[in-house]
């Protein structure tokens, strides 16, 4: 009988081993599953906390990228020298790339516009890792580093694209950037059709009903007709009380190019009259009652009303001498022209990528977006000239005009004039 049982047992013992697995483990997994709650709930409420929040916040806004992507856009007179002399790197860094320039004969010429690409390792010593150099919007010159004799390798690079001559025309129905928008022109070049203008038109107090603007710029499609790029302006015209103020892009020089009118006058002056675009006067230069400190004192700036992060752009070509919180003006950015003129812009939200004191910037350059920082009531820009240390009403500021074409420059320019003016007649015969 005893035998027997045993027997029984025996051929039972694997069915109850098995049974007696699957508790234990049903049992570990069930308080794994609780326990991992709990960890997860925990950790949620610290996540949550605000202090710890704020300590995060704190740390991480101290952290850097390592690399720092820069995008140099070549003006008229600048070189290598001066380019890479405006980066942050050793002069070591700064032999290493002009000899690699040197060494190729298609980029030794600089182009106004040109654009050049820097990426930046600032681990120890800032090191140039890679740059790229565009030599025609469909065609740029890749140089990478090679780590082991810290030269340069490169490689020329062919975008598929197709340029294209556009042109668009339109009456001004609110304002010159939501008209612009509507006929899909980028605000790249609604912002450089604005600047053009922008040393003798003021676009909130200048344009009336009825007003128009024409526009020939080029544009770049990929394979697929998708506007990859835009290029360059090469007419505009601005109809003011049925006046036209047209502008010709014409290179009078070699690799030296401006906008000039139909008599050879450019438009480039000093400084800009309104360093802001789609923008009201809200309170001009003079005495008034100080809208928060309440007594009544002199304004010595004037001031323009637009919407927060409107960006602001440099009247003139200087070198910024102060970017900084400045008290009641709160953020602001002071530039040095020449000798004679500084301007000040004040309020700002945020300054642009690469303001700083030591700064060189170029005219019609984004410096920073409006804001209402400081002793303000909204967003707005609270604009300075100062001539000679004395601050002036900047819009009755008389400054002389640009380059006058004569002689031979007048007669090449007068054949451009003439063959934009075809142009311009053939692509409106194709609307």
């Amino acid at each position: 009988m005893l035998k027997k049982i045993k027997k029984k047992t025996k051929s039972f013992s694997h069915f109850i081993w098995l049974i007696l697995l699957i508790t234990v483990t049903s049992f570990v997994t069930y308080f794994y599953e609780i326990n991992k709650k709990s960890q997860y709930l925990s950790l949620k409420k610290t996540l949550q906390n605000v202090y710890f929040q704020k300590t995060l916040k704190k740390i991480t806004n101290t952290l850097e990228d390592r690399y720092k992507d820069i995008e140099y856009v070549v003006k008229e007179g600048d070189n290598y020298e001066n380019i890479i002399n405006s980066i942050e790197v050793s002069n070591t860094e700064k032999k290493i790339f002009l000899e690699t320039i040197k060494k190729n004969q298609t980029i030794k010429i600089l182009r106004p516009n040109q654009k050049i690409y820097f990426k930046i390792d600032k681990k120890n010593k800032p090191k140039i890792t890679e740059f790229i150099i565009e030599v025609s919007k469909t065609k740029e010159i890749y140089f990478v580093r090679n780590i082991e004799n810290e030269n340069f390798n490169s490689k020329t690079i062919e975008k598929n694209l197709k340029k294209i001559i556009t042109y668009k025309e339109s009456k001004i129905t609110n304002s010159l950037y939501q008209t612009a928008t509507k006929l899909k022109i980028r605000p790249n070049i609604i912002i450089e059709f604005a600047r053009l203008y922008g040393f003798q038109v003021d676009f909130q107090r200048d344009i009336w009903k009825d007003d128009s603007f024409q526009i020939i710029y080029e544009e770049f499609l990929n394979e697929s007709g998708e506007i990859i790029e835009t290029g360059n302006i090469i007419f505009a015209n601005l109809n003011l009380k049925n006046e036209d103020l047209k502008l010709y892009r014409h290179e009078y020089e070699k690799n030296k190019i401006d906008y000039f009118d139909e008599n050879g006058k450019s438009m480039k002056k000093t400084l800009m009259k309104t360093p802001i675009n789609g923008a009201r006067l809200s309170s001009s230069f003079g005495k008034r009652k100080h809208p928060i400190l309440g007594f009544t004192k002199m304004h010595t700036g004037t001031d323009f009303a637009a919407p927060m992060g409107t960006p602001i752009l440099a009247s003139g070509d200087g070198l910024v001498v102060r970017a900084k919180w400045c008290g009641g003006g709160g953020n602001c950015v002071k530039i040095k022209h020449n000798r004679v003129y500084q301007t000040v812009y004040a309020h700002m939200s945020k300054f642009a990528r690469g303001i700083k004191k030591g700064a060189r910037v170029k005219q019609g350059q984004i410096i920073g977006y409006v804001g209402s920082t400081g002793l303000s009531t909204g967003p707005h820009l609270h604009y300075e000239i100062i001539e000679n240390g004395k601050k002036i009403n900047s819009q009755k500021l008389k400054l002389p005009s640009g380059k006058v074409l004569k002689g031979n420059q007048r007669k090449i320019f007068e054949v451009n004039k003439i063959k934009i003016d075809v142009l311009k007649s053939e692509l409106i015969s194709k609307m």
